[in-house]
């Protein structure tokens, strides 16, 4: 599944993290130029542009991507990088574009190629969205099925999610923490404190990507999902209780689903006492994994920028009582 990631902006809350396209995701609209320019539109002042990595067997492509090899999507990719690059420079005075990947982990392979995709495009790639799709070989954002689960199979299942991100956490170090619960896409009202191994493994993942200063992104995309009244992750994660900090994500599919929901989110954050914002920029200085990306807070309130103003025009929020 090809994506883009928006991620978050600089001097202001025009913020946001990752995003589909159809130049390069088969059940996505739009070119990744359109969603460039939408942002621009939107006055967006930093964007970040990212792309799933390819997958490495052929059990693992979506419906959709039949008729495409894994050479294909190898290729895909590296065409997603000169693309992005080649609007990085064309829009440079307009907006500024960050250039990032987001990881698969389906089996230990994955995480190999992954090491070796890093090192092939080193001096090309500006951030890294640590994400996990897959639990044992299996989409868990595809089919509602697999979550048919009893309790003690719940157990398994949640902490081999939350395991198979603790691996990305300490090998990749990841700017950015995808989707932390993505785990309960289908299952929304899941009390994961029901479930206190994975619970604890959840609380781990959160104090290591702390530790080393990553981002964790609020998916507005959430809200379209059936069941859910938040963005991911859901408010009992306690990413705020352990010093964590939020980057801003639509998960767009096309330039019609740039910033989509992001009023929502606004009103969420009001409503969950979140105070601060942040941001992936460029940086003088190279980070944890020698990119020259770092977090910036978000300078003031961040609802009072003009962004929300002009993103609310009229509509029901807490910008226009």
């Amino acid at each position: 599944m090809a994506q883009w990631k928006k991620i978050l902006l600089t001097k202001s809350a025009r913020v946001a993290s990752p995003s589909h396209s159809g130049q390069f995701c088969r059940h996505a609209l739009g070119s990744l130029e359109e969603i460039v320019l939408e942002a621009i539109k939107q006055r967006f002042e930093v964007y970040g542009l990212t792309e799933h990595v390819p997958r490495y067997r052929s059990e693992d492509l979506y419906p959709e991507e039949r008729g495409l090899s894994l050479d294909d999507l190898s290729k895909q990719f590296l065409s997603f990088l000169n693309e992005a690059h080649r609007l990085k420079e064309v829009y440079a005075l307009q907006i500024t574009l960050l250039v990032g990947l987001e990881t698969e982990y389906i089996t230990n392979d994955d995480l190999d190629h992954l090491q070796k995709l890093l090192k092939d495009n080193e001096s090309r790639i500006d951030y890294i969205v640590g994400s996990v799709h897959h639990v044992g070989t299996i989409p868990i954002d595809f089919d509602q099925g697999i979550y048919i689960l009893g309790k003690d199979q719940m157990e398994c299942f949640l902490s081999a999610y939350f395991d198979a991100q603790h691996q990305l956490i300490r090998q990749f170090q990841p700017e950015i923490i995808g989707h932390l619960d993505l785990c309960r896409l289908y299952t929304p009202s899941l009390d994961l404190k029901q479930y206190p191994i994975a619970w604890g493994k959840l609380i781990r993942n959160i104090e290591e990507a702390t530790r080393y200063g990553a981002l964790f992104e609020i998916n507005a995309a959430a809200f379209k999902k059936e069941g859910w009244t938040s963005p991911y992750p859901g408010k009992d994660v306690l990413i705020q209780e352990k010093s964590g900090r939020f980057a801003l994500s639509d998960d767009s599919h096309g330039p019609r689903t740039v910033g989509q929901y992001y009023l929502n989110v606004a009103d969420y954050l009001v409503h969950v006492g979140i105070t601060e914002l942040w941001c992936l920029d460029r940086s003088s200085g190279p980070n944890h994994n020698g990119r020259y990306t770092s977090p910036r807070r978000i300078e003031g309130d961040w609802r009072l920028h003009a962004f929300w103003k002009h993103k609310a025009n009229g509509a029901e929020s807490i910008f226009n009582k």
